[in-house]
Formats: C-alpha cells, structure tokens, sequence
C-alpha cells in the first residue's frame, strides 16, 4: 500500500515551506518516502508529490505520522494538501473477488 501526499503553496511562500521542510521531524522507519517531487507553474504555484510505501498493518500509524508531519506547515500562507491511500493491483483484484 502506498499513502500520497499532494501539496501546494504559492511561490512567494516558498522560503517559508523550506525552512519548515529543514525543521520537520523524520518520517517514521516503518515507512519508505519517494520524493517530495517538486513542479512549478504561474497559475498553480509550487506543487510537491510524496510516496510514502507502508505495510497494510502499519497504515493507520502511517495516516497519523503524515498528518503530523503537515503541521508543521500549517504557518505557510496558501499551503495545502491531500493525502490519499492507493492499493496495489494485487489488493486490488482481491477485493473484487479475481485474485
């Protein structure tokens, strides 16, 4: 199971985003973070994309990390997020009954 972190924030906040970033506290060992990615446009500001691959029996603990961990940009002007959960295929066919 993967949990994805869409955040965005206008570029004038991006300073403050950075030295939230340096000051936050380290994801937890039980999960693996690909990114954060960042992307840019005039209309959307600055958008950043995190993986983060959790074990099932560790996604509740994973959800409560994460959203700890966007607290600490809670301070920065415009900053916004979504987090999602996405199964693997495999997961996936098995709820359907395929697998």
């Amino acid at each position: 199971m993967v949990i994805v972190l869409n955040v965005s924030f206008p570029a004038e906040s991006a300073k403050k985003v950075g030295e939230s970033f340096l000051n936050v506290s380290p994801i937890p060992e039980y999960m693996t973070r690909r990114g954060p990615y960042l992307g840019s446009n005039n209309m959307d500001g600055v958008r950043s994309l995190s993986i983060f691959e959790v074990d099932n029996a560790k996604l509740a603990d994973g959800l409560l990390a994460i959203g700890e961990y966007v607290t600490a940009f809670f301070d920065v002007p415009g900053f916004a997020y979504e987090i999602n959960t996405y199964n693997e295929v495999e997961e996936g066919l098995k709820m359907i009954g395929l697998a």
